[in-house]
């Protein structure tokens, strides 16, 4: 199940909709910005049924 988010790219401050799949509950992946082409580190946090958080963080950010 896919979920539209809205998100603000954190290197150019531009937001998207950014489409985040539910199904695979707490994940991390990694999705170039629409507007500028960047790699954004997206920390998802899922029940698996619905979002209930997600992280936009630049290479630089990343958390372990």
């Amino acid at each position: 199940m896919y979920h539209e988010e809205q998100v603000t790219c954190p290197y150019c401050g531009e937001s998207f909709t950014a489409f985040i799949d539910l199904s695979q509950g707490n994940h991390r992946t990694v999705e170039d910005c629409y507007v500028c082409c960047r790699p954004i580190e997206f920390v998802i946090e899922s029940d698996g049924a619905q979002l209930l958080r997600v992280d936009t963080f630049t290479d630089d950010e990343s958390i372990n």
